[in-house]
């Protein structure tokens, strides 16, 4: 029995011509269909590459939802169907000719999965056959794209599982590594608008020789600053242009938008003209007269960042409060949403990380996911002397009063991980002085959350957003994941074959497992089973989860000796 799991690591090519996969034709999962097909041929400079394993996302969930609509879909789903799956642990069955020196059969893989051809963002799950398939053909585009490779080899003793989980885990890491520009971008267009401020402005660093906008835009600017911007431009070289009316610019979009003076109507009609990666800066020393309706999902997504300033000096405004992306040390730290899968992630992170924050708050609306939670890491935050505070809004009298009690000196950082803009916009209320909230939950463009952005330079707090992840954010994974320090196997929460991969995107797209599913696409016919069943339905694979009754590659070893065919 032994010799199965040995034999299936020496990566022997295919026992049969055909391969089983699942092909996506269009919106609900009623256009999943298994099929088989045969195994793909591959040439000189290809690798014919098997899936070990594949972790289920949210993000395929939205693509099921979203079908022909969605923006990564870029073909015809009808004609030429997807296959999901971009959390994946690979190895290499099959060697080109040409990549004989480079790789060999039994190599372990897994892959950043957003791959840029010629400026184009296409993605492993997407446009390219993803892991709810038994095997698939890496081409030179995936090896060598416009950054490079994005495979990445992994050590032989880490298990499936851990590896596949990568991704998730990646884009975690990613969130608390984000860095916002801190002046003007250089050789960008910005874009000054007067909204009643009348101070003696200046900008000192970032419009001048060293760096500066090629193009600047002016509005209602007062006389003495723009006449003194007007000189700079020129000695600079710098097109300015004169806009009347804000709501019909010259240029579609702008790297920065200054706003001198509070007002509401104005930055909700200009923050559209934000460019990808953009910056809105308000002068202002008096608070907005209400709150202000912000993009958030191009916070997220589009990576906008407000900031201000009471002072004179535009670039203060970037420069002397940057946007912090990592969990202040020691301070208070809230999850909201935290009981799903990528919750668990953050939470775990929180705690694992060095230099963790002295109180984390945990908020999730099911007891189901919220007790999950607490009884995986409660123990490890005391072990640190972490205070460690678990709350179900639902249970509002307890809620509130909790909830209360903390909101007095506020949260150091908030992350939110529920897509829904009324608990954004609340949670923002939340931020003590020097805050920051992170919107990590993937809301769609457009979405609106009424914050109050007098905060940005009253009291020095930022909403960041993040998406996706870097090849340094996997690097990091495995790093932390070959030393010990992260355990992604944490995160699993059922399991299953490949004919279990529908049931296991049902359970996802209804929140039902507090975890994460990962399918095993080569292994025998299993339903999509809960860790927690297997204490009778698989009793040595059982016998091997931790203390947490968690998934441990010793589960995974004997789990496999057992499902292999």
């Amino acid at each position: 029995m032994t010799n199965k799991l040995e034999t299936y690591r020496s990566a022997p090519a295919p026992a049969s011509a055909t391969y089983k996969l699942w092909n996506l034709y269009g919106a609900g999962l009623e256009n999943m269909k298994p099929s088989d097909a045969p195994v793909p041929a591959y040439g000189a400079d290809e690798l014919l590459i098997r899936h070990d394993a594949c972790g289920l996302c949210f993000s395929d969930i939205k693509v099921i939802t979203q079908g022909q609509n969605h923006p990564r879909i870029l073909r015809d789903m009808q004609k030429e169907p997807i296959v999901l799956g971009h959390e994946v642990a690979m190895t290499v069955v099959g060697v080109g000719e040409n990549l004989k020196g480079q790789y060999q059969v039994g190599d372990r893989l897994t892959l950043e999965t957003d791959i840029l051809i010629r400026g184009k963002s296409l993605a492993y799950g997407y446009w390219y056959q993803g892991g709810l398939s038994q095997y698939s053909v890496i081409g030179r585009e995936i090896y060598d794209s416009d950054l490079g490779n994005n495979l990445i080899k992994v050590r032989d003793d880490k298990g499936y599982a851990e590896i596949a989980l990568t991704e998730p885990w990646a884009c975690v890491v990613a969130a608390y590594a984000l860095e916002y520009r801190t002046g003007l971008k250089k050789n960008g267009t910005t874009w000054i608008i007067g909204a009643g401020g009348n101070k003696p402005y200046t900008i000192s660093a970032g419009f001048d020789s060293a760096a500066h906008p090629s193009r600047l835009l002016l509005t209602d600017v007062p006389e003495a600053f723009s006449s003194w911007l007007r000189t700079r431009a020129k000695e600079l070289g710098v097109e300015v242009m004169d806009v009347s009316d804000v709501s019909a610019p010259p240029v579609e979009f702008a790297d920065d938008i200054i706003i001198l003076g509070a007002d509401a109507d104005l930055v909700e009609k200009v923050s559209p003209r934000l460019d990808q990666f953009g910056v809105m800066a308000i002068m202002a020393d008096a608070p907005f007269s209400r709150k202000v309706s912000v993009d958030v999902g191009r916070v997220h997504y589009h990576r906008w960042l407000y900031v201000g300033s009471q002072g004179n000096d535009i670039a203060g405004a970037y420069k002397d409060v940057p946007a912090r992306s990592n969990l202040k040390s020691g301070g208070k730290a809230w999850f909201v949403g935290a009981g799903g899968p990528m919750g668990r992630m953050h939470v775990q992170r929180a705690i694992d990380f060095s230099n963790p924050p002295s109180t984390i708050v945990c908020t999730d609306v099911s007891d189901m996911r919220l007790g999950e939670l607490c009884d995986a890491f409660a123990s490890d935050a005391k072990a640190k002397g972490i205070e460690f505070i678990c709350l179900n809004p639902m249970n509002k009298a307890d809620y509130e009063a909790k909830m209360s009690a903390l909101k007095q000196t506020g949260f150091d950082d908030i992350v939110v991980l529920a897509p829904v803009a009324p608990v954004i916009a609340d949670a923002a209320t939340y931020l003590a002085p020097n805050g920051v909230m992170n919107v990590f939950a993937g809301v769609p463009r457009g979405t609106l959350a009424s914050l109050d952005l007098s905060g940005t330079y009253l009291n020095n707090t930022r909403v960041i957003g993040h998406s996706a992840s870097l090849m340094s954010d996997f690097e990091l994974v495995i790093e932390k994941t070959n030393s010990g320090e992260l355990s992604p196997n944490r995160s699993v929460a059922a399991i299953g074959s490949l004919t279990a991969a529908k049931d296991g995107l049902q359970a996802v797209k209804d929140a039902a497992l507090a975890g994460k599913v990962v399918i095993y696409p080569n292994i025998k016919e299993m339903p999509l089973t809960r860790l927690e069943e297997l204490k009778e339905k698989m009793p040595t694979v059982h016998a091997k989860l931790n203390q947490h009754g968690e998934w441990t590659n010793e589960a995974e070893e004997e789990f496999l000796r057992l499902m292999l065919p």
